[in-house]
């Protein structure tokens, strides 16, 4: 393991790329952690761009306060196509410094992941924590905001089902996940979809889908529910010609940003609760350039190079359930 070559006394904490709930508790952990191991705390406004902005400020245990139950995150995010280049990371690097930041706890995705690694080779030590709902970062099985969005969304696609089955219509919902369809599966599946979509196995081949309609309804099936990766998108044309090919009356609902907000659920809060503890200790101890993960059933840590490097997909046997629960 990495240590520092200097004692940390001061830390900083940053939440970067899209929202996530849960992001909020992992704060709160990663605060109060910190400033029970005698560390200073200081919260960056903004992500990497208010890192380049300088909006920093320090952090209490008050500051955190009656936060946990909230959505989205106390420390805002943005995106930074500044901070994306090498002088941008070299910059964020002398500000760091020039504040007296001997070491950055990250909250985000594997962009996020890519800054802190940046960071790390102009010399600031760093933790990553996963804040993501897109399930989508290979070191770990579970992401902070996750089980949260997909709460949400499995919420709003029983309903959608209802009115869709009070019309016998087919329905075609979209969720979110542009590369990963973690989400179009786990809620494809607990909502008894008669399709799913994901961006990794999807070959694009409607007739399949149309004709896999004509004969659910020739059997007497009177609405059919497909849940859509955002990363195949185009639901409302998809619906027109479902709705063309069928006869059936076909619409299509955009969940979108809904997904991303809301109260975290008790897991999202706890294990994002566990992960900043873990972070702020391991920077207590002078152990940087790690990535906190869940593996295994255990909140673990690897390297941030070791960690990038690695490779995910959704497994092939949970597709081939999804398609035999899918044909009833």
């Amino acid at each position: 393991m990495a240590k520092s070559e200097k004692e940390i006394k001061t830390i900083g904490v940053l939440t970067s790329g899209g929202d996530a709930p849960g992001m909020n508790a992992a704060i709160r952990a990663v605060t109060r952690k910190a400033i029970r191991n005698g560390l200073k705390v200081m919260g960056i406004d903004k992500g990497y761009q208010g890192l380049l902005n300088e909006e920093i400020r320090p952090l209490t245990a008050k500051d955190v306060s009656n936060s946990i139950q909230n959505g989205g995150t106390i420390l805002r995010t943005a995106r930074s196509e500044e901070f994306g280049t090498e002088e941008g990371k070299i910059k964020g690097a002398e500000i760091l410094r020039k504040h007296n930041i001997d070491a950055l706890v990250v909250i985000g995705g594997d962009g996020s992941y890519k800054g802190a690694l940046g960071l790390s080779h102009h010399g600031i030590g760093v933790i990553g924590l996963p804040g993501t709902i897109d399930l989508d970062i290979a070191c770990t099985d579970y992401t902070i905001g996750f089980d949260t969005a997909v709460n949400t969304a499995m919420d709003a696609i029983d309903k959608v089902r209802d009115t869709s089955s009070s019309h016998e219509r087919c329905s075609i919902i979209e969720v979110m996940g542009r590369r990963a369809g973690y989400i179009a599966l786990w809620c494809g599946v607990a909502s008894g979809a008669e399709e799913i979509l994901l961006p990794e196995v999807y070959d694009y081949d409607e007739q399949t889908i149309i004709n896999h309609i004509i004969e659910a309804r020739k059997i007497g099936k009177t609405h059919f529910l497909i849940v859509n990766a955002e990363g195949i998108g185009h639901s409302v044309s998809m619906a027109r010609r479902i709705e063309a090919a069928t006869g059936m009356e076909t619409r299509a609902t955009i969940l979108g940003y809904m997904q991303r907000g809301g109260s975290p659920t008790c897991k999202d809060r706890f294990y994002a609760s566990i992960m900043g503890a873990k972070a702020a200790d391991l920077l207590a101890e002078g152990t940087i350039n790690r990535v906190v993960c869940h593996a295994n059933g255990e909140f673990v840590d690897y390297d941030i190079d070791e960690a990038l490097a690695m490779t995910k997909k959704v497994p092939d046997y949970y597709v081939e359930v999804a398609k035999a629960l899918a044909r009833g």
